[in-house]
């Protein structure tokens, strides 16, 4: 009291302080409200964007998270429509390791994304009631791409952790290259897989093709080699180190700009192949 009294320049700073803590928790609580009740009295109407599976058990249902109106639209004709659902995301979504609670609930991405999966957020969540039981995040083969998939992965660690922790994350591994030979083709993951091939079957130039964006591909090359369950790659995500995850989310999404940049320069010189 006798500091405040003789520093009313930070006694009102931290009135201040306190003040807009209180004002962004109301506004929070409202926008979460907001989300659920809108999903609630509509009886959980679905994105418009979201071309939805028409199986209902969620067991068997999937859904995949794409990056973009051109990769939704070869994925929605190229899809199981029985077991396969599609939800289109327009550009980056929010980095949600830095925005206010109330900002994310405003976000349209990412409400699209609580309604669609179901589950609500925070703690009204119930992963009982989530409508998918496989949540693919399928995005382009380059530097944006792996943006965005780190952008939903903040996502999913900080405010629906359950899912991952569930085994229901997933990433989709679309191919870097489609090679071709007289009338033999191969799709290609790996930088090393494309030397080996090359070499073997002596591809010339003019006969690799290098997907940049998922966009790129027509549905059918889109199923054969990112979606058909028979064929695909993909990777589940799991924690191993929750502590060690979230100073690593801590430091790549984070405010603070000088821990991230130590990070960047300590690993710079263990990229071969940065795609800018």
């Amino acid at each position: 009291m006798e500091f405040l009294e003789e520093n009313p320049t930070s006694a009102k700073r931290v009135i201040e302080k306190t003040f807009l803590a209180a004002k962004a928790r109301l506004a929070a609580r409202a926008a979460r409200d907001t989300v659920i009740r809108k999903g609630a009295l509509e009886g959980m109407t679905l994105p418009g964007k979201l071309a939805d599976c028409s199986a209902k058990d969620p067991a068997v249902s999937e859904l995949y998270i794409v990056e973009g109106d051109s990769a939704g639209g070869s994925a929605k004709q190229g899809r199981d429509r029985e077991h396969q659902a599609i939800l289109p995301l327009r550009g980056k979504i929010l980095n949600t390791e830095q925005a206010r609670i109330d900002k994310i609930f405003a976000n349209n991405e990412v409400k699209n994304l609580i309604i669609a999966l179901g589950t609500s957020i925070g703690e009204t969540f119930d992963a009982s009631k989530l409508r998918y039981h496989r949540i693919v995040i399928m995005t382009d083969a380059d530097v944006d791409g792996a943006h965005i998939r780190t952008l939903l992965l903040t996502f999913f660690f900080r405010y629906m952790k359950e899912i991952v922790d569930g085994g229901y994350l997933y990433i989709a591994q679309p191919p870097l290259y489609k090679l071709t030979k007289g009338k033999k083709s191969w799709y290609v993951y790996t930088e090393a897989e494309k030397v080996t091939i090359i070499e073997k079957e002596e591809i010339t130039g003019e006969n690799i093709q290098r997907y940049k964006g998922l966009g790129e591909m027509n549905p059918e090359q889109l199923w054969e080699t990112t979606m058909d369950p028979e064929e695909r790659k993909m990777f589940r995500v799991t924690i191993e180190d929750a502590e060690q995850a979230d100073d690593v989310f801590k430091t790549l999404m984070g405010a603070e700009v000088a821990p991230r940049r130590r990070f960047i320069q300590t690993r710079a010189k263990q990229v071969e192949n940065l795609d800018v």
